[in-house]
């Protein structure tokens, strides 16, 4: 009988730190080769590894909640054996997304006893959080302790470091969003998949990113580094109160309909704990649409240690604003929306940074309407 090594990938981003989330299996009990044995969390996703063979898990060297580096070894099997727990290991919750299957270990619930919602009765994250809130019973208290998870308190540090490390500036512009909506509507008048008003704001982003390249970029001590590709992060609110950021890879190549198409897919993964790595890596621009959640003006924190600046979009609203006509002024009821750009100060300037908002917002209120 040989053991052999369950092991940590060996790749991870620069600035990236990884954490143990849960074991999905216990000492002792019996795995099949490329079964989901641990997953791995990070400030931006989480990940499964593969049991490397079949075997029972002989020892786990790396606890719940401890850092890992690359290639490190988490725990070993023995391989050519069998289960030592009587009866052998749990049924496996095929179907589950991760974040469904650790609510369901953390509170230590029998799925089969939980109705689900979701299409052909999946199980879902909302299924699982209503029926512990129907569970719970007796005297209610003043205030409860809610553990941090791994990935938010590497967030936590990350938004520490990040307003340490770099002099915070925001910008305020509003834009008029009249041309986009229309342009929505044509969509629909023609039976097609109708792009949200987020891909918009990327095909915007990237006009405003080519008219002005120095805010796709990152700091370091002797020189900007300023990137060939727009590779545009989502942040994205994961269902159990996490946040991630897909990435748009090369934006700057696809059209309205190839990112509306791309935000759909990587949006899709996200909700259902299902990114990966390669989906969450290299961006070098985020865009924080907060206006989805009702906020209207933000000023959101750059991701540290790799990019140079962060746009924020806030809720789309219809205001009265004043407009000219016929070399009058009028008061006209419009449907706007408040844009930031929030800077790394060692980087840009005033100067990049209300140029890069002027282009943005011109893109969006001057927006040629499909034919």
């Amino acid at each position: 009988m040989a053991h052999i090594d369950i092991r940590m990938f060996s790749e991870q981003k620069e600035g990236t730190e990884s954490f143990v989330g849960v074991w999905l299996k216990k000492p002792g009990e019996r795995v099949n080769v490329n079964e989901p044995i641990v997953e791995i969390s990070t400030d931006k996703v989480s990940m499964e590894i593969p049991a490397p063979a079949s075997g029972v898990l002989a020892e786990i060297l790396k606890s719940e909640n401890e850092p890992v580096s690359p290639g490190e070894v988490l725990g070993r099997i023995e391989s050519g054996t069998e289960s030592r727990e009587a009866g052998g290991a749990a049924p496996a919750q095929d179907g589950l997304s991760p974040a469904v299957r650790r609510l369901i270990r953390e509170n230590n619930l029998d799925p089969h006893s939980i109705p689900g919602t979701g299409r052909g009765g999946r199980l879902t994250y909302e299924d699982v959080s209503d029926f512990l809130s129907k569970r719970q019973s007796g005297p209610k208290l003043a205030g409860r302790m809610a553990p941090h998870t791994a990935m938010r308190r590497a967030i936590a540090g990350h938004m520490v470091r990040s307003v340490q490390s770099a002099p915070h500036v925001t910008a305020v512009f509003e834009a008029d969003m009249s041309r986009v909506l229309a342009d929505r509507d044509a969509f629909k008048a023609r039976s097609q998949d109708v792009p949200s008003v987020t891909a918009y704001l990327i095909s915007a982003a990237v006009k405003a990113l080519q008219a002005v390249p120095e805010v796709n970029s990152r700091w370091h001590d002797d020189a900007l580094e300023i990137f060939e590709d727009l590779n545009i992060g989502i942040g994205t609110a994961t269902p159990e109160g996490g946040l991630i950021v897909p990435v748009i890879h090369r934006a700057q190549e696809l059209n309205l309909v190839e990112i509306a198409a791309r935000l759909r897919e990587l949006t899709g993964k996200a909700r259902e704990g299902a990114l990966a790595v390669e989906d969450v890596q290299n961006g070098t621009f985020t865009i924080s649409n907060h206006g989805v959640s009702g906020s209207l003006l933000a000023a959101p924190i750059i991701i540290p240690n790799s990019q140079s600046a962060i746009l924020g979009t806030g809720k789309l609203q219809k205001r009265a604003v004043v407009v000219e006509q016929g070399g009058n002024d009028v008061v006209s009821v419009k449907p706007m929306m408040y844009v930031t750009l929030t800077v790394d100060h060692r980087a840009l300037d005033a100067q990049q940074t209300n140029a890069f908002l002027t282009v943005f917002v011109e893109a969006l209120e001057n927006w040629n309407l499909n034919p």
